[in-house]
């Protein structure tokens, strides 16, 4: 009986060690495969979006540190409606862009450009969701599940070029991650193996004379502390972030917390979670001329959004939501193509039908409930842009992680086991494969001349110049030249009046620049651009 303790015990250890140290393998993979072209100038797949991302980490050095007034280099009026003089940029709290600015400014001494340490830390904060999401497989399912998805995670394209951009998503996905793990610390049952059926501690709160007892739970304060901070950030960051919280109503339901005490801690937890958030959207509203247009997020543009019914914010005939449109460009294009290379979505679907444990299926469905909301309330902003569903990615690789682990447990039922290793390394293949095929031009370039213009414009113009950089209102060409002004040409001595001081176009043969270059002073003239002084 001690020899089989003792060999029960070693068979224990040597897979834990083996898990380990699978895990660092798959860390060290996902951390190299997310270091290709990590110094690529940005001017690749959504280069405007990571150009006003960066450009307002880049504007702390200019105008000074201060998070409550992000800046980015767009003064004009095409995202807000309004002029915008200061170059405010009131989106999402810019948590991502001040932890990159800090670091930066500590590891000054290294020569590391700003964009290649907004990368870096976008790989580290996708490295702590890859770890995250083995957890939470671990937890949830088991530790293969784990693995798996942790493997997914690291090495399906999508996730490898979205975890190296310079986007907030990045580090939302890691926040949300992160407090859906510290939540499952903070609150664990005394007896794991016990499952609650009654509503003895709802009864309890409600009638606190009632003898009736409570299911037994050990409450760690610092964990549920630490989650609702965590919570606090990724609701900051985007407030979107709140369908991916729902398996905390689960935990919560799950253990039944209904006494007064853990009502207390409930409350507690929502105001820290929240008032930061509602902090931040009160300071936003005194400058409107920094808040984007968003409605357009929720159903499309093409919706009249005053005075809708109750129907109409569901379903409009102007809108996306639920169209044929947006089932082929949610689910056809973006997750069975992009995201998932066709071949994976078998280990998708076998995984939300794999039969689990209550614990399980309530946990991941919560997930995946959170996701299809998410995507079906903001369904104009999700068929929009492919970035959209990054933060979806967590929930995909599990089900997908469940997938692969029930055809590897019931290998000897379905197939043979050679059959089965075979078929799953093969499907793998051609995920990877046809996902890659979309993907690989997304690092791609698109305009070199912007690149090369703004280099030679950064050098000539000087530091306070404002400049008129038509791209057809695309900030990336302005954020390459390092200067604020306006991302579009037209009524050109308007833009003079309030403030430009030079013109620069990737155009040079353009009506409006030939114009101009008779008018006024060339510094600089190629084929590919053209840097007009228009004092």
């Amino acid at each position: 009986m001690i020899r089989y303790k003792k060999l029960k015990e070693q068979v224990f250890k040597n897979r834990l060690m083996n898990s380990k140290f699978l895990l660092v393998l798959i860390i060290i993979v996902a951390f190299a495969v997310r270091l290709y072209r990590i110094d690529s100038p940005v001017a690749d797949w959504h280069s405007w979006r990571q150009a006003d991302t960066s450009a307002v980490t880049r504007n702390f050095s200019k105008f000074g540190f201060n998070p409550l007034f992000p800046r980015y280099d767009d003064l004009s009026n095409i995202q807000t409606g309004v002029d915008n003089p200061e170059g405010y940029r009131f989106v999402e709290f810019p948590v991502y862009q001040s932890f990159v600015f800090m670091l930066s400014k500590l590891a000054a001494p290294l020569p590391i450009s700003l964009e290649v340490w907004h990368r870096i830390v976008s790989i580290l904060a996708s490295l702590g969701s890859l770890y995250l999401i083995y957890e939470l497989g671990k937890r949830y399912a088991n530790e293969r599940v784990g693995l798996i998805s942790a493997g997914f995670y690291a090495i399906l394209p999508y996730s490898i070029y979205y975890s190296r951009v310079i986007l907030p998503e990045v580090f939302l996905g890691f926040f949300m991650l992160l407090t859906l793990y510290l939540f499952s610390k903070a609150i664990v049952p005394v007896n794991p193996s016990e499952i609650q059926h009654s509503f003895a501690s709802l009864i309890s709160f409600l009638f606190p004379k009632k003898s009736l007892s409570v299911r037994s739970v050990a409450v760690y304060p610092e964990f549920l502390l630490a989650s609702a901070i965590s919570a606090a950030l990724a609701l900051l960051i985007k407030p979107v972030s709140i369908f991916f919280l729902l398996p905390i109503i689960y935990f919560w339901f799950q253990y039944l917390l209904f006494s007064r005490k853990y009502v207390l801690y409930g409350i507690t937890y929502l105001l820290i979670m929240v008032v930061p958030l509602v902090a931040w959207r009160l300071w936003i509203q005194q400058f409107p001329e920094g808040i984007p247009a968003w409605t357009w997020l929720l159903n499309g543009d093409q919706v009249p959004y005053n005075n809708l019914k109750l129907s109409e914010w569901i379903y409009h005939p102007l809108g996306i939501r639920f169209k044929g449109a947006f089932f082929r460009w949610l689910f056809a294009e973006r997750l069975t193509k992009l995201i998932l290379g066709y071949s994976g979505v078998a280990f998708l679907v076998l995984g939300i039908l794999a039969k689990k444990g209550i614990k399980q299926k309530l946990f991941f469905h919560m997930l995946g409930l959170g996701a299809l909301l998410y995507i079906t309330v903001f369904a104009g902003g999700n068929v929009r842009h492919d970035y959209y569903q990054v933060i979806t990615l967590p929930i995909v690789v599990l089900y997908a992680g469940m997938g692969v682990d029930f055809l590897l447990t019931n290998r000897n039922r379905l197939f043979d086991s050679i059959s089965t290793y075979a078929m799953i390394v093969v499907l793998v293949g051609f995920t990877l494969a046809f996902s890659w095929f979309e993907i690989r031009g997304y690092y791609w370039i698109n305009n070199p001349a912007i690149v090369e213009a703004g280099i030679q414009a950064d050098q000539l113009l000087p530091e306070q110049a404002k400049v008129i950089a038509p791209y057809g209102g695309d900030t990336a060409f302005l954020y390459q030249i390092n200067r604020q002004g306006w991302p579009i040409g037209f009524e050109i001595e308007d833009k003079i009046a309030k403030g430009a001081t030079h013109y620069v176009s990737v155009s040079p043969q353009d009506p409006e620049a030939l114009d101009l270059k008779e008018r006024y002073t060339v510094l600089a003239e190629t084929d590919s651009y053209i840097i007009i002084n228009l004092q």
